[in-house]
This record gives structure tokens, sequence and C-alpha cells, in this order.
């Protein structure tokens, strides 16, 4: 979709900067609300999401984790006779990443009314946009409500010596390589860690995974315990408490050294860095507006900028660094997207907890989910951030071996889940589940806390037999159990 032409400046009601799904959730927010809107990319429409994140590491991974999961039920692992089809793996990546065409996502954003400027946006002073094309032409908007910064984040590589030499991949390396490197190391233990280092194992490279600190370390520990077993079980080499310090690469088309810490080495052919994310607001023109370029955004519930005058600068996503998340983002923009409405129409905020243009869940109800093998999903709050906050709270753990439908699921089902309870109010304030399946699970987990269940009321919410949900019911019999036993509640 080509951008309007015959003018160098046009006003809008809102300007929003980044097109990828948390820009387009706030532009069709406001045209909702009647609003004109521009959108502004400079790379392709739909973000790292739709081309070199979520949607591409998921359509990989499926593919390893459905062999995973037949091997796991006597009658169809006999039917795995061999590796996956790389080549059909791959293809099938292209197809949901539409090929890195962006074609179908432009029209998206126009068939909401919207209009799509291509190139690089920069703020320009208070409500004005200055869009610098790859001609070097430029258009300068201006906005009468708001300006929206939806700009995500970029991987964070360190400073080791032969970084530069070495040319790791990032996260974008790992979701659009179709080259199967006979050995990998992967650099860091979180998310995008775990899930490539589950990617590669599975497409056939000897994989090395190499963390700090215990895998998924914000999520509670036994989550990073179990998802650790099922790739080394998976073949895959894990170290932790371990730092690279240097990397050598003297032949480009050789393999790369790693200098470890413990005075080891370790040779691959790739290395990919997943290490930490920074904001892409490095060069949006923050400075013009009185904020520091490169820095994290900080707002209010609504997802106002603090320390601009006006009550005119969102910012959504990654760059407000609430959670790193796609669906969280979606969320504030939708909010987000409200609360612009409502100012442009002078009418009333419903801000308060829970309201139309409160953000509330950010701080109280994220999901989360890692499609490793076991997969892992938590929402709300750990055990520990719960006691930090000052909840006097118990914690119910079970594993899922318990539930009949678990082990229908998968032949010896191995899985763990746990629920953070607050004591004084008898609601959930946190659930994490781990093992095959359980991304399916953590809706249910998360209208429970969300929607402050009383734990009275959640234990009539009857799951189907037999099914992996049935290990609500043990957990909640757990609790019942042991309420009146005598326990130390953390505060």
């Amino acid at each position: 979709m080509s951008e309007p032409h015959g003018t160098k400046e046009a006003a809008y009601d809102v300007i929003v900067l980044g097109a990828g799904p948390v820009g387009q959730n706030v532009a069709d927010r406001a045209r909702a609300a009647g609003l004109s809107v521009a959108v502004v990319e400079r790379e392709l429409v739909g973000g790292e999401c739709s081309y070199w994140a979520c949607v591409p590491s998921k359509a990989l991974l499926r593919p390893v984790i459905a062999v995973a999961d037949a091997r796991r039920v006597d009658g169809a692992r006999q039917a795995v006779t061999g590796p996956l089809d790389t080549e059909g793996v791959f293809a099938r990546r292209d197809r949901y990443v539409t090929d890195w065409d962006d074609t179908g996502q432009a029209q998206g954003v126009k068939s909401i009314g919207a209009d799509l400027f291509r190139g690089h946006g920069r703020l320009d002073g208070p409500r004005r946009v200055t869009v610098t094309r790859d001609d070097g032409s430029r258009q300068v908007l201006t906005a009468r409500h708001a300006v929206a910064v939806a700009t995500g984040s970029r991987p964070v590589l360190p400073d080791i010596p032969g970084i530069d030499e070495a040319r790791p991949w990032t996260n974008r390396h790992g979701t659009d390589s179709s080259t199967v490197p006979a050995r990998l190391a992967v650099v860091g233990g979180g998310g995008v860690g775990v899930e490539m280092a589950t990617l590669w194992q599975g497409l056939g490279s000897r994989v090395t995974l190499l963390a700090r600190r215990r895998l998924l370390p914000r999520m509670e520990p036994f989550v990073g315990d179990l998802v650790a077993q099922g790739l080394t079980g998976a073949g895959v080499d894990v170290r932790i408490g371990v730092q690279v310090r240097a990397l050598r690469r003297p032949d480009p088309t050789g393999p790369v050294t790693l200098t470890l810490d413990d005075g080891g080495e370790l040779e691959a052919e790739e290395v990919l860095f997943a290490t930490g994310r920074t904001p892409a607001t490095d060069d949006i023109g923050l400075d013009s507006v009185g904020l520091t370029p490169g820095s994290w955004l900080d707002v209010d519930t609504t997802c106002l900028v603090h320390g601009v005058d006006g009550d005119w600068l969102y910012a959504l996503g990654d760059v407000n660094h609430r959670a790193l998340l796609t669906h969280q983002g979606k969320y504030q923009a939708r909010t987000a997207g409200d609360a612009i409405g409502a100012r442009a129409a002078g009418r009333p905020l419903d801000d308060a907890a829970w309201g139309d243009h409160a953000t509330t869940a950010d701080q109280h109800a994220v999901p989360q989910v890692f499609f490793t093998d076991p997969e892992a999903g938590s929402v709300g709050l750990t055990a520990d951030q719960a006691a930090a906050a000052g909840h006097r709270i118990r914690t119910v753990d079970l594993d899922f071996n318990a539930a009949q439908g678990a082990n229908l699921y998968a032949d010896g089902y191995r899985g763990h889940g746990r629920l953070v309870v607050d004591l004084d109010r008898e609601v959930l304030l946190g659930v994490t589940f781990v093992g095959p399946g359980v991304s399916e699970l953590l809706h249910s987990a998360t209208v429970a806390v969300a929607g402050e269940v009383p734990l009275k009321r959640l234990r009539h919410a009857i799951a189907c037999f037999p099914t992996v949900s049935e290990i609500w019911l043990f957990l909640l019999a757990a609790y019942q159990r042991d309420r009146d036993t005598p326990q130390t509640a953390s505060a």
C-alpha cells in the first residue's frame, strides 16, 4: 500500500510510531473512537513479532514439540522412525511469515482507515513527527491529540573481545536461518535462550546452552530445573554458572571459538546470544521533548509518558519495559487507545484499578509461556515476589502425574504445578505450570488471577475428565485439605 502523497505536511488526530502488533492495535482502537490515524514504520509492517520472534519461533518449534509428544505415547513413538524434515519445517516457517512480505499486514492497516507512512519516524518537538523515507525525502506529521511510541526493542550484545569478529546470531538469525549448524552455542538462559536451544537441537544441531544462573530465573525455581532436565534429555549440553569472556573467528567461513570464564574453550559453527534487549528509542527524537534517547519510557496506568507536558505522548509494549511480551503490549495498546479516544472526546477516564483505561494486569496478571519441552507457563506473582510485596501466602505444589488426564496425554507424564494463595483474601496471586501441553492451561489460570476468583468458588469450576486440566482439582483439593494444617505463612 502506498502512502498518501501531494503534501509535505499533514495533520492527524493520532500518530503511531511502529506498525507491529502493538502499533496496529492502538491504531485500530483510535480509529474505532473516530479519530484519524497515521502509522509510521521503517521496517516491515507487522514488526519483530511477525517476522523474527513469536510467529516464526513457534512455527519452527511446533514440529519439534509434536515429535517429542508423539514419542511420549506408546504406539505413536514407534511411528517416529527418522529425523525432522528440516526443509519442510523451514517451509512451514516461511508460510507463517509470508516470506517476509508485509503486503497483507500493510493492507490490514489500510482496512481500518489508517494511513501508512514508510520511513524513519522521529519526534520533532511536541506533537510533531518527521518521517524520512529511503530516498531521503521527508514528510512532516502533526498530531492533534496523541503520539503513540510502539517501536519495540532490539537484542543486546555483550561488550566482550571478539564480538564483532564472531558475527553472532541474535533472535533474528535464530528464526530466519534455513541452515542447521552442526554445532550451536546458545548464550543466555532466559526465554529466548531456552526456546532457541530446544528448536535447534530438535532440528539436528548439537547445542550447548551457557547460562550465568538457573534457567528462566524470573519464574519459580522448579521451572528452570525441569526445563534443564528436558533439554539435557533431548541432548543439549546445559552448563549453568558459565560466562563467555572472549570470542575468536579468524576465518569468516570457519567456526567460532568461545573462551569461558572457567578457562575452558568451546567451538561451534555459530553462537547465538540471548542476553537481553534494549528499547528501540535511541533515534526517535526523544531529546526533542526532553527525554533521554535510548531510554525505557516510564508511563502511568494509561501508558501516558511521565515527564512530558500536555498529556499527548504514550509508550506501549516493549518500550515501557513493563512486560516484553507481544500479548501484553497489545493489551496496553487496546487500553491506551481507548484512553486516547476518551481524552480526545473530553470524557472522564476510568483509570482506577481494573478500569477500562487502566493497564492493571501489567502489575498483577501477566501471563507468559515458553515453548520448551516441557512447556513452562505462569501468570501473576511467584511466591518470592508475593512475599516481598507483603502478602501472607501459602503455596500449593503438586506433580501432574496425580491427574489421570495427564497420564493419558503422555505415558509417564512429568510436570509440576504451583498455586500462590493470598491467605487474607483466599484468592490466587500466581500460578505456575510446567509440563507437556501446559500452554493451553494458562488462560484458565489468567482468568482466575485477573478475576480474583475466590478459591471457595473456584473449586466449583469442574475440569473435564480425563484432561490435563484435572490438575486444577488436585491443586485446589490440596489447598482445602491443608488450609487448617499449621503452616508458617510467608509475609
